[in-house]
């Protein structure tokens, strides 16, 4: 651990100052976070704001009464790595925290529905039950897309929507739904999965209504006026198509509507549009309710976003270096 490189970066997803113990209850919610998350270090001895190395007044009474804190009050019981450490004539309290298996960890004083907390950025927030299940599938080595849905029946599947998808690459063959485990085995019985209705489900909105894409125009660099918008519901692959047909429409009208200017020139590679656009729909998570994947285009950018945070364990760096995992991996192996 190089304190002297800790200190000179910012706080954020994996780092954390605080000035004493003053605050337990914050400290808890940070540990607990890291864990939920993508593990961090927290230094304690440090300002938060000015990165004024102030120190601890009692060291070892300080690092028993953390250990204690720890030790009391976070469910399932987490053992991260507590040192002293000295940095030029000061001492600085270092909590370094992986992340577990035994996710979602909480404070047992809010309880396991109530007091499990996840990192964004460099904020603690509270998880909803939605998130909950997803901290646990992340345990468990599970995906929500490989999940049966045993009150539905192969026929609620698009069959012949699923293999006009594929007539480009191969023929799509009944057995193979199995072998991509659009449907899969639920005592004894053959159900669509997840993954299968969200990608060929004949009534997916009645079961998954967010999954959907939404396109929108905008005059100028914010969302004050719109020019055009579309609602894209059919099956995700056709729904990827649609919504780089939606891109291309606008970029061929100009990409300054607010001057009427007309630019025959388009910015942005198309392969590198459609890698976008793919990764959102892969990559989103579903079980999260109340927003759909969205696509803006504005005069100076194209932003698209989908729901859900970052996996468990995975960080902006990771993604930076080429880290990635799968969140719905019936969708991707579809998509593959």
């Amino acid at each position: 651990m190089n304190i002297n490189q800790l200190i000179g970066r910012d706080e954020g997803k994996t780092l954390e100052f605080k000035r004493d113990l003053s605050s337990p209850r914050n400290i808890l919610k940070t540990l607990t976070a890291f864990a939920n998350t993508a593990g961090g270090v927290l230094l304690i001895g440090i300002e938060n704001i000015t990165k004024n190395v102030l120190g601890l007044e009692n060291p070892p009474d300080e690092e028993e009464r953390l250990c204690s804190l720890i030790a009391d009050s976070i469910e399932p019981r987490l053992a991260p790595n507590v040192e002293l450490i000295a940095w030029q004539d000061k001492t600085l309290l270092a909590v370094e925290v992986y992340p577990t298996g035994s996710r979602p960890h909480w404070l047992k004083s809010e309880g396991p529905m109530q007091g499990v907390y996840v990192r964004l950025g460099s904020t603690n927030r509270q998880a909803d039950v939605d998130l909950i299940q997803e901290l646990r599938r992340g345990a468990l080595g599970a995906a929500f897309d490989e999940q049966s849905l045993p009150e539905m029946e192969i026929d609620d599947l698009d069959f012949q929507g699923a293999v006009a998808c594929f007539s480009r690459h191969r023929k799509l063959l009944k057995k193979d739904l199995e072998t991509l485990r659009l449907v899969i085995k639920h005592q004894g019985r053959l159900v669509p999965s997840v993954g299968g209705v969200l990608l060929f489900g004949k009534q997916r909105a009645a079961v998954f209504p967010d999954a959907w894409i939404q396109c929108g125009r905008f005059i100028g660099k914010s969302k004050s006026r719109i020019f055009d918008h579309a609602e894209i519901y059919d099956h995700l692959p056709v729904a990827v198509e649609r919504g780089i047909d939606f891109l291309k429409k606008h970029a061929m009208r100009g990409a300054d509507l607010s001057q009427l200017h007309r630019r025959d020139v388009w910015s942005i590679p198309l392969s590198i549009l459609r890698e976008a656009v793919v990764n959102a729909v892969v990559h989103a998570d579903y079980s999260q309710k109340g927003a759909p994947i969205r696509i803006s285009f504005f005069d100076d950018r194209i932003e698209i976003e989908n729901p859900g945070i970052l996996l468990p364990g995975l960080t902006f760096d990771d993604i930076r270096q080429g880290v990635s995992k799968l969140r719905n991996r019936v969708i991707a192996r579809v998509f593959r």
